[in-house]
């Protein structure tokens, strides 16, 4: 009898430990997962910030206007700030990549002391303008290594937290893909040999969180239902939802799923409020280019139909190797909605969406009066910089420096060997916005 009380508490013991070894075990994978939820994005936002950083830059050299350069230069000094903001939530302690947050910060110092001036009385020197030639270069190099890293990242499906183990780990070995990958964008030399002046290290940083949304808050499974849709792969093994962590501007749904058929890895946030996917991602192997750049997008076009995004239509598109990258608008009486919208990734292996971004369409979707515009197309085409050579012209609305909506005539024109796009106020004439496509 003894024996036998003793043998039951031995095994309740041992299930006590068993049970308590699997939630330990439990709570870490979670853990993990919510890490590398959170590395993923900040890289994302670290490529899209530098790509956009890189076009803006470009954008600067091709104004015409001082009243319009003054805040394109604010915007230049906004992204590099963003740009390191995103840099020090990676995993990156041990990692190389001083060189190009030190050429960020020379930028940032740089584009604040030239915007905050009065251009109209001290306008760009010479030199000034040589250095904003160098640095767009410069920055044109860090943007091809960061987009290397994030196609190694999504071809070999990597994870983030095994770079963090690497870092810790002072006696591993560094052959990491990730880790490489970030050397290699070291090695590019992310400097510039002009004199960007003084240094200049305070202000404040422009926010990129969501706008208040409204609508019911949806549940866990309710998430999950609407990643299903969103994702083409059908075929799923495991499906996993998270919820966003305390303090988020706008609380969301992480959903991860793995895909049997083929083989393959998805990921997406959904808005709690409304149920809205703000950005899915798929990772697989993407096999040989069958489709064309342009069959791909009437294949994204389709996807957005299927899925209830009316009235969109493609502005602009690349292809990177086997994948095409959309932009999309909406359109409402030819006049294009700009705030609205939608970025598409379609593997041209088979046409399938392979990633989604809409967080511009879901902060700025809602019914609008469009105005009249006050200038002719003619009057309006007489702003624009003469050594430009317009090639398209239309009516769009954008959202200005200040965060409102204008209405404006938009010219697609060349300069040298470049593209750009010029907006001028269709009510006061204004220069309102030059961005290099």
């Amino acid at each position: 009898m003894k024996n036998a009380i003793i043998i039951g508490a031995l095994s309740v013991a041992l299930i006590g430990t068993g049970y308590w070894g699997y939630t330990r075990h439990r709570d870490l994978q979670e853990m993990n997962n919510q890490a590398e939820n959170s590395y993923q994005r900040a890289f994302n936002e670290l490529t899209y910030d530098v790509d956009l950083l890189h076009d803006k830059i470009g954008a600067t050299l091709a104004m015409n206007s001082k009243a319009s350069l003054s805040p394109a230069l604010a915007d230049v000094w906004r992204l590099s700030i963003e740009s390191k903001s995103d840099i020090a939530q990676l995993p990156l302690k041990f990692l190389p990549f001083d060189k190009t947050q030190a050429f960020l910060t020379k930028i940032a110092n740089f584009s604040y002391r030239t915007a905050v001036r009065d251009l109209e009385k001290e306008p760009l020197t010479d030199e000034e303008y040589n250095t904003l030639k160098a640095i767009y270069k410069k920055s044109e190099s860090v943007q091809d290594g960061l987009r290397n890293v994030q196609s190694d990242i999504i071809d070999n499906n990597l994870s983030w937290i095994d770079v963090q183990t690497v870092s810790a780990e002072k006696e591993a070995p560094r052959d990491n893909v990730i880790i490489n990958g970030f050397k290699h964008v070291e090695q590019t030399k992310s400097t510039v040999d002009q004199d960007f002046g003084p240094t200049f290290t305070t202000g404040p940083e422009q926010s990129k969180e969501l706008k208040e949304l409204k609508g019911k808050k949806i549940t866990e499974s309710e998430a999950k239902k609407i990643a299903k849709s969103y994702f083409p792969i059908k075929n799923y093994k495991d499906i996993a939802v998270n919820k966003s962590l305390d303090g988020s501007s706008e609380p969301f749904y992480s959903v991860s799923m793995d895909h049997k058929n083929p083989k393959a890895d998805s990921y997406m946030e959904i808005t709690e409020t409304g149920g809205h996917p703000l950005f899915f991602i798929t990772n697989r192997d993407i096999k040989k280019q069958q489709i064309s750049l342009e069959d791909a997008g009437k294949s994204g076009a389709n996807y957005l139909k299927k899925q209830k995004y009316m009235d969109m239509e493609i502005y602009d598109s690349t292809q990177y190797d086997t994948i095409g990258v959309f932009q999309f608008v909406k359109t409402v009486n030819d006049v294009r909605i700009y705030p609205e919208s939608i970025q598409l990734k379609v593997a041209l292996d088979n046409g399938k969406v392979i990633g989604f971004n809409a967080k511009s369409y879901v902060v700025s979707n809602h019914k609008r009066n469009i105005p009249t515009p006050k200038l002719t197309k003619v009057q309006a085409r007489k702003k624009v910089n003469p050594n430009v050579k317009v090639q398209e012209e239309r009516l769009a609305i954008l959202l200005n420096d200040f965060n409102k909506e204008v209405l404006c005539y938009e010219f697609i024109g060349t300069l040298d060997n470049d593209t750009y796009d010029i907006y001028v106020n269709a009510l006061t004439g204004g220069e309102e916005k030059v961005k290099k496509l």
